[in-house]
């Protein structure tokens, strides 16, 4: 199935399942500890020996030597695998760097070895067995030094925007601002590790592994060993969290192929907990200027901004621009991505890449802004709305409520009583404020593709590659299902996340669920037109409802239909340009409410509201789990999250969770959500946008506005920790 052309009505409109506040059908396996994730597959290999990955003590260099005898002599060792001995590796697609190291070392952490025993501990042991020698090379760990040679990238398709003329419109602003803001290395910090179970039979891999997108994973696991991909089958049922660390293949699944490869008996691997920041990806820091010139009114005339990240050669930037080429209106505009040749771990997508960071520098500017024009903070941003692309202006957005959002949040989050002189509200020791920033993020159209089977006795089995990273996909896929086939969810099974099922959309940048689901629309709507035929009705105008297919007075049973034969429909959603037509967007509004203790500076985030406008809401109640982890997220990124780089050795030094910092229950108040009731036809047959990562965009900006509106300190460095306020808060009453 094609889309393109807007969508009109159809099955889903009905609304009878779809839309609903629904539990989520893997909920009671995840919370029972009956859901299996990879390293637990201990049916399908109950003989499975273990593997442990070392990884390099050097962020760059060369390999001198490894020693692996005496591991190799070790109680219970299986096989010792290093570039020596794997074979001829490639490098993933998806890959910046390789992911065995040898002779070449890239970054710190990259895997040299996987040592293969009976048993955990006696691979752990044997690890420590290995001597490594290496020759060390300089690198460059420090994106400040490094950031007057970045450059422009070659991978990145708009590197550079020019609208009107910036330098002229800034210099003519009557009102402007300059400001500098840099946000830190962050890690995903999923709770389940990176992990993969490795069986051989013959010349036929089958890996159980933590990925978000089987496909891809799957290409890039037949390339990097070599052999077709026919011959690789990736199977990721459940999965403990991926936040974009998840997106590709990782070490731990090659060293997992090898080891069982070389050990002729199935491996597993769960990344040890060290390991995982510096070995997998994350979140690269950024260095942000943006310049605003304004009319004395408030109206934008001008704006400016450009960004600069690091990564290894060959890798991409830190897309932190983008929401400023589309957020606010204005005639004179430039962006600007550059990128800097680092040598620390691979820098690569975390939940809402570009937008995340990006709004955590544009959204304090703004209220910079809003500050030196005297205007409250949320009428500047409603007074420079706009209903296009200012940088493409004959092209419209496909829905934009944006003021709607700011307005509602606003008259929620009671803003009209907030002091907009800062350092002004007190509660004994406490310094109280509020802050607000706006959301948004690009919706994306992924085509994906679904199987769903009419079983005998009446119930439907939707099978796709689809992921569930936490998300909620096997229940708005079951959702869409039982609306299409007119039967109750509980008559509804789903398959997910298995390479022998149709390839599907993934999990990654906010377009699993509108695009999956859009997937499972188009394998339904042939269904019914199989189902209808055999029933002898009319595939255009039957319905399907309670059960059965209809027409009329004549009403037949779905199992009555199916009860010689089941029937099994496939189908691929696919589309057209609708999106280069239109601008399709989530927008959204943060408000927070801080505290600050005037005699120590600790935070204390004590309100949250977020409004957004995403479409059509497939499960009001996942969805609103998705928004307030995001909202938990950008708390994170606003006051503690933060890679802590050893510039002189090129390493993240805070590699565990006891050293990187994330909000805990303590740390989150009550957040409300509220989505507007929107539908957008020119996404899918859903009428749906993703909402996952728009409840990130914005946050952290929120959280700095309301401590700034609190004390009178404004912090462009982030996270803002407490050193950052104590020498500038106000006199302690």
């Amino acid at each position: 199935m094609k889309f393109t052309t807007p969508a009109t009505t159809n099955p889903i409109d009905q609304l009878k399942v779809v839309g609903k506040p629904t539990d989520r059908i893997d909920g009671p396996y995840k919370t029972s500890g009956t859901a299996p994730y990879a390293y637990e597959q201990h049916a399908a290999a109950p003989n499975a020996a273990y593997g442990h990955v070392i990884g390099s003590a050097v962020a760059k260099g060369r390999i001198a030597s490894i020693d692996t005898a005496a591991a190799r002599r070790a109680p219970g060792v299986l096989a010792v695998v290093t570039y020596e001995n794997a074979g001829k590796l490639d490098k993933g697609k998806y890959n910046t760097a390789r992911l065995l190291a040898g002779p070449e070392v890239q970054h710190y952490h990259q895997a040299v070895a996987v040592v293969v025993a009976e048993t955990f501990e006696q691979a752990r042991a044997a690890a420590g067995l290995v001597k490594v020698e290496y020759v060390k090379t300089q690198g460059e760990y420090d994106l400040k030094r490094a950031k007057n040679n970045a450059r422009l990238p070659k991978k990145e398709e708009k590197p550079e925007t020019k609208t009107g003329d910036f330098a002229a419109g800034f210099a003519n602003a009557p009102v402007k601002l300059d400001a500098t803001y840099t946000t830190p290395d962050q890690s995903h910090a999923m709770m389940e590790p990176h992990a993969s179970l490795a069986v051989w039979e013959g010349d036929k891999l089958t890996l159980w592994t933590s990925n978000q997108m089987i496909n891809w994973g799957r290409q890039d696991m037949a390339k990097t060993l070599g052999i077709p991909k026919e011959n690789v089958r990736l199977i990721s049922p459940y999965i403990g969290g991926g936040f974009g660390g998840k997106l590709f293949l990782r070490a731990e699944a090659l060293m997992a192929a090898l080891g069982a490869r070389a050990a002729g008996r199935p491996v597993k691997v769960a990344l040890q907990r060290a390991l995982m920041m510096n070995n997998t990806t994350h979140r690269p820091a950024t260095i942000q200027r943006i310049r605003i010139g304004a009319t004395r009114e408030g109206r934008i005339t001008a704006i400016s901004h450009e960004s600069v990240s690091g990564d290894l050669p060959d890798g991409q930037p830190e897309t932190a621009v983008q929401q400023t080429r589309l957020l606010y209106a204005g005639a004179n505009r430039f962006t600007q991505l550059k990128l800097a040749t680092l040598d620390l771990p691979e820098a690569n997508a975390m939940r809402a890449p570009g937008e995340a960071p990006g709004m955590m520098a544009l959204e304090i500017a703004i209220d910079e802004m809003a500050e030196k024009l005297k205007m409250d903070p949320v009428t500047f941003r409603i007074v420079n709305d706009t209903t296009v692309d200012p940088e493409e202006r004959s092209r419209k957005f496909s829905q934009r409520r944006f003021v709607e959002c700011m307005r509602q949040g606003a008259e929620r989050f009671g803003w009209k009583n907030r002091n907009a002189t800062p350092g002004k509200v007190r509660e004994g020791r406490w310094l109280i404020g509020m802050g607000v920033a706006s959301a948004f993020r690009n919706n994306m159209n992924m085509k994906s593709a679904a199987r769903a089977r009419l079983e005998k006795n009446g119930t439907v089995t939707i099978e796709t590659d689809m992921t569930d990273i936490g998300t909620g996909s096997y229940t708005i896929i079951a959702q869409t299902a039982a609306e299409m086939m007119g039967l109750p969810i509980e008559r509804v099974s789903v398959r997910l996340g298995d390479s022998s099922f149709p390839v599907s959309s993934g999990s990654g940048g906010q377009w699993g669920g509108n695009s999956s689901t859009a997937g499972v629309y188009a394998a339904c709507m042939k269904l019914r037109e199989m189902v209808a035929a055999k029933a002898g009705l009319d595939p255009a105008t039957a319905e399907f409802a309670d059960g059965a297919v209809r027409l009329g007075t004549r009403s037949i049973p779905l199992a009555q239909v199916a009860r010689d034969a089941e029937i099994s429909a496939e189908d691929i959603m696919e589309y057209g340009d609708l999106e280069k037509k239109t601008q399709q967007s989530t927008f959204g509004a943060h408000f927070v409410e801080v505290a600050v203790d005037s005699a120590t500076g600790e935070i204390r985030v004590r309100r949250m509201l977020a409004v957004c406008a995403a479409g059509r809401i497939l499960n009001p109640k996942s969805a609103r789990s998705q928004v307030i982890g995001a909202m938990t997220m950008g708390v994170g990124a606003a006051l503690m999250e933060h890679l802590v780089v050893d510039k002189r050795i090129g390493f993240f030094v805070n590699h565990d969770l006891a050293g990187y910092e994330v909000p805990v229950h303590g740390d989150i108040p009550h957040q409300e959500v509220v989505f507007l009731d929107e539908t957008d036809p020119m996404t899918s047959p859903m009428k749906a946008k993703g909402v996952g990562e728009l409840g990130i965009c914005g946050v952290a900006a929120a959280v700095a506005n309301a401590i700034y509106n609190a004390t009178g300190v404004r912090v462009r460095d982030y996270p803002i920790t407490l050193d950052k306020l104590l020498s500038k808060l106000p006199a302690y009453a």
